[in-house]
């Protein structure tokens, strides 16, 4: 999964990387604003207990990348505008980091903080984005020559899209058939891609959980289906850099149970339709993310795609089961170990081993 860091400059995206990361990059006016990647592992205590359990010699988490993508300010001209729709296609979800601190060391680009004015502003910035792909897209069908043979049907679409984005819906909303569906998939819309708005507070409105507008944002995001994560990226990056000892003491008083990493992640994967089956034994303990109502065969093919082919059989017990008796003996002794065919439903926190036959 790669998600792009979006917003305004200012907003504290390069820093709530580096927090997210475990990425020292200068923030700041003059930090240069160039994209950044980087890697994360998906904290979970699941992983962390198998793996005490079958002490093997490799433990492999489930990955996030992350881009921050330089912000852009209304108004910033097509080239800047150009650069940024083209780092922003590459993601499969949006995580819009939205202002709520003040700072006297650095200004808000706009005179004075104000999270709904700001995210507000900048999904408008996305709407016309799209709004200009589109109008361009529709004057080239019309006036060409030769039409693809999908053209009617992609014209159609497009000012289906074009009518909702004029109504401040994303093209997201719009209902699309299978064959329309198909006939689209060769754009990528910035307000077709998923958003998550992560409110990035100060040390007391991380404690108060309060912040300006916090209501109306949250009504605004609610009637979106935006969900909203609040973190404070500067505090929570100090604390990951204290020694493991002191870091949940200091959690604790701000009302934290976990980091600023496991929050987003679990969002963002509840908001995606993901889960995480396991693969265990003493060479490797290891998470696997697949979406929902993924079968069993199917996700033999995440492991290899030989597994997928040559699938005969999926050998399955639960997570919850062997944490609760505390070794897979007791779960096969309760009957809880269960071989599966290739259109069972895997469930998150299924440890699964295929049998196959290539």
């Amino acid at each position: 999964m790669l998600i792009g860091l979006v917003g305004l400059p200012l907003a504290g995206k390069t820093t709530l990387f580096n927090l997210l990361t475990g990425s020292d990059l200068p923030t700041g006016p003059f930090s240069g604003g160039g994209v950044n990647t980087g890697m994360a592992d998906v904290p979970d205590k699941r992983i962390d207990y198998l793996s005490s359990l079958y002490k093997p010699r490799k433990t492999v988490y489930a990955r996030i990348q992350f881009k921050d993508i330089p912000g852009v300010q209304s108004g910033a001209g097509p080239g800047a505008a150009g650069k940024f729709l083209e780092e922003v296609c590459t993601a499969d979800l949006l995580v819009q980091v939205v202002r709520a601190f003040a700072s006297d060391e650095v200004p808000h680009i706009s005179g004075t903080v104000d999270p709904m004015r700001d995210v507000a502003d900048f999904q408008t910035e996305l709407l016309l984005a799209d709004m200009g792909v589109i109008e361009r897209r529709i004057e080239r069908i019309k006036g060409g020559k030769k039409p693809p043979k999908t053209a009617a049907v992609e014209l159609d679409v497009l000012q289906r899209y074009l009518a909702a984005l004029e109504a401040e819906r994303p093209v997201s909303s719009v209902e699309l058939s299978e064959e329309e569906a198909e006939v689209m998939t060769v754009y990528n819309f910035l307000t077709e891609k998923p958003v998550i708005l992560a409110v990035n507070l100060d040390e007391e409105q991380l404690r108060s959980g309060t912040y300006p507008r916090r209501d109306e944002l949250e009504a605004y995001a609610g009637e979106r289906g935006f969900p909203v994560v609040e973190v404070s990226a500067q505090v929570e990056k100090e604390i990951n850099e204290l020694l493991p000892e002191d870091r949940a003491e200091f959690m604790a008083d701000l009302g934290l149970s976990e980091s600023g990493l496991a929050r987003l992640a679990r969002v963002a994967y509840d908001y995606l339709g993901l889960i995480s089956f396991f693969t265990v034994g003493e060479d490797e303990v290891r998470a696997w993310t697949i979406r929902k109502g993924t079968a069993a065969r199917r996700a033999a093919g995440k492991v290899h795609s030989d597994i997928e082919r040559g699938f005969i059989r999926a050998e399955v017990f639960h997570y919850d089961d062997l944490y609760e008796l505390g070794s897979p003996a007791k779960v096969k002794e309760k009957g809880l170990f269960r071989l599966e065919g290739k259109e069972y439903v895997v469930k998150d926190g299924d440890i699964i081993n295929f049998r196959f036959n290539i």
